[in-house]
């Protein structure tokens, strides 16, 4: 079951919705080990693309070395679909390359950038395996530990 802050989700749609009609990305990073939701990194869309993201390469190196730097790990990776479910896409599968982390997906289909309804899931994807898991959306400060 991912555990995400109400804050982080709706940052996270927002985000979808300002990148729209490209697909949005990004991380949440937490202490090594631990599943907590501790930062939010919105990232790039290198492709700029609306049916595919992969993040910009000079973000994500730095990125990695800052999270080496402060013992911390992806713990969920984010992009948004803006014409489809939000269900992985035979590439989403293939590139998923952390078997830690949940992949949160959105999905703007129905609203586009406009407010209104954004379906939101997360799923572990491990060997190519996709299996839907809970999410327990929580109040607070989601920089405390949840």
């Amino acid at each position: 079951m991912l555990r995400i802050s109400q804050a982080y989700v709706d940052a996270i749609v927002a985000h979808a919705r300002r990148d729209f009609p490209d697909e949005a990305c990004g991380v949440i990073a937490g202490p090594e080990g631990s599943d907590e939701t501790a930062r939010l990194i919105p990232m790039t869309n290198a492709d700029r693309s609306p049916t595919f993201f992969r993040f910009d390469p000079a973000e994500q190196l730095a990125l990695y070395r800052e999270m080496d730097d402060q013992d911390e790990e992806i713990v969920v990776v984010y992009h948004s679909h803006t014409s489809t479910e939000a269900y992985p896409s035979r590439t989403d599968i293939s590139y998923a390359a952390e078997p830690q982390a949940h992949y949160l997906l959105v999905s703007v289909a129905e609203t586009g950038a406009a407010d209104g309804p954004a379906e939101v899931r997360s799923y572990r994807i491990l060997d190519g395996v996709v299996t839907e898991e809970e999410i327990e959306i929580t109040g607070g400060d989601p920089t405390a530990s949840e």
